[in-house]
């Protein structure tokens, strides 16, 4: 696994952003995450080492911009390096997630064609209203590899009609001391929608503020992850 963040940056697009990690970082950092700009890894996949081979090791999943949106408009003069590179590096898969994906269309390669093998996209929704739009487009896009992430999670969501054609979906709720609640029938609805449906199913973190069984509890954030992962439910039907 490799982190990729060719910019930094971004601004808040609906509802899931409201507690958005970025922006809480770079707020610590006394940084403006509204001003997106290139970072100096942004060469970082075809870097090579004095012998000539890359640095950044082939066979690995490069998880891309998530210091950023990779559709964000600000950094549309920049993406079609960033696709040549994905293109020169066929010996790694790039995944990156996006609340933009109207934009998708705007900002593809000319040869992109039915979709890149080297490229996952995961199209981030997080209440009904967004799952509804994004969703619906989403599903008519030319992509090899598609995750639907619903993260943070704060309504229940009903997906199923989107799953055709989709890899994994993801669940996890906010994390923030004014987090909205997540409530863990909304996670085992998804996870049963997902059964359904024959669709990879991951549960990766539990909310600040978690609700189960009626009951709301807080948890620290670095609890959040391994307490998803104690639930046991995560389910794997398809081979991605």
């Amino acid at each position: 696994m490799a982190i990729w963040n060719p910019w930094r940056g971004c601004h808040r697009h609906s509802e899931g952003c409201k507690y958005c990690y970025i922006h809480k970082g770079d707020a610590k950092r006394g940084m403006d995450t509204n001003e997106v700009k290139k970072t100096e890894k942004f060469y970082a996949p075809v870097e090579k080492k004095k012998s000539g081979e890359y640095k950044m090791k082939a066979g690995q999943t490069v998880y891309v911009c998530f210091s950023s949106d990779f559709l964000v408009e600000d950094a549309d003069p920049w993406r079609q390096e960033c696709w040549d590179m994905i293109r020169e590096r066929k010996d790694l898969h790039f995944l990156f997630l996006t609340k933009r994906i109207e934009r998708f269309m705007d900002c593809i390669p000319e040869d992109w064609g039915e979709g890149y093998e080297n490229v996952t996209v995961g199209c981030t929704v997080e209440n009904q209203e967004m799952a509804d739009y994004r969703l619906s487009i989403f599903s008519k896009l030319p992509i090899r590899h598609k995750n639907i992430i619903c993260q943070p999670l704060i309504g229940k969501v009903q997906i199923e009609a989107y799953l055709k054609g989709v890899e994994l979906v993801v669940v996890g709720g906010e994390s923030d001391r004014n987090a909205r609640p997540l409530d863990y029938e909304w996670v085992l609805d998804i996870r049963q929608q997902c059964i359904h449906a024959g669709i990879n199913f991951e549960f990766r973190q539990c909310g600040t503020h978690f609700i189960k069984d009626g009951k709301e509890y807080t948890l620290p954030v670095k609890a959040l992850a391994s307490q998803a992962k104690k639930a046991d439910i995560n389910v794997y039907l398809l081979n991605c």
